[in-house]
């Protein structure tokens, strides 16, 4: 069994290849709606070939998707239809995410959360919560409680506040962000200050929403964390008890297999 997964988010499209044993490998596209379903197909096809390289070629099953962007729905399903011969399978479409929605409005809660939300529960079956962070365009901090998901909070993205600053800001500059310290410091220039305040920043508001989570969410409560800034938000804190990269990816190769298998 092997199939073809994709976290299709607000500025990227992440993709990787799943088999019963994990996700293989995992590719990134800039998420684009304004291509063609035949562009996407042949880059899908260029990716496959890639990873075919990388992990053995097997025939593909399925492609599943989790997708917050409506617009490039029907542009993978001809790609995949059309070059892949495969079906899509979306979240929460196609494939039910098996928590129970406690949102006041479910349809409001957008595919990537609750898939990300139920990949953190299967990673700790045996706490009472857990807590699924991610580092997207936006940072959203899930909680999960036995079998529900009980929703979350929504702040700002660590890219998109960056942009925002330097577009309106005239005088503080578009920069990468470049975070190997572990340890804070005063910065002595504009480009150390902005570092040091958006890396120390989001940690300290990681820190402290899990703390106030903590204290309402049923115990014993793990944190899981994911996205392109986890990974730097776990080197200064302890917040975390896990992070990863692929989690969204994982969740929906769960999915797939409960899918298959009639669990």
């Amino acid at each position: 069994m092997r199939a073809l997964v994709l976290d299709v988010g607000n500025t990227s499209v992440k993709i990787g290849i799943a088999t019963e044993s994990g996700v293989l490998t995992s590719f990134c596209l800039p998420t684009d709606t304004r291509q063609s379903g035949d562009l996407l197909g042949l880059r899908l096809l260029e990716i496959l070939r890639q990873a075919d390289a990388e992990a053995g070629a097997a025939p593909l099953d399925c492609c599943l998707v989790s997708s917050v962007v409506p617009g490039m729905d029907p542009l993978i399903r001809h790609a995949c239809r059309r070059f892949l011969g495969i079906p899509s399978w979306f979240a929460h479409q196609d494939l039910p995410v098996p928590l129970e929605n406690k949102y006041e409005r479910p349809a409001e809660v957008g595919a990537d959360r609750l898939v990300a939300a139920y990949a953190a529960s299967r990673l700790f079956p045996d706490q009472a919560s857990v807590i699924s962070i991610d580092y997207g365009t936006a940072t959203t901090f899930d909680c999960v409680s036995g079998n529900a998901y009980l929703g979350g909070l929504i702040c700002p993205g660590v890219l998109s506040s960056l942009g925002a600053l330097s577009t309106r800001t005239a005088q503080l500059p578009r920069i990468p962000l470049t975070v190997d310290d572990s340890v804070i410091s005063i910065g002595r220039s504009t480009v150390t200050s902005l570092n040091q305040g958006f890396l120390f920043g989001f940690a300290a508001m990681s820190e402290g929403l899990c703390a106030r989570l903590r204290q309402i969410l049923p115990q014993p409560c793990s944190v899981v964390a994911t996205g392109g800034f986890a990974a730097d938000v776990a080197r200064v804190s302890s917040c975390f008890d896990t992070v990863k990269p692929d989690l969204l990816l994982e969740g929906l190769r769960w999915l797939w297999l409960d899918h298959s298998l009639g669990r």
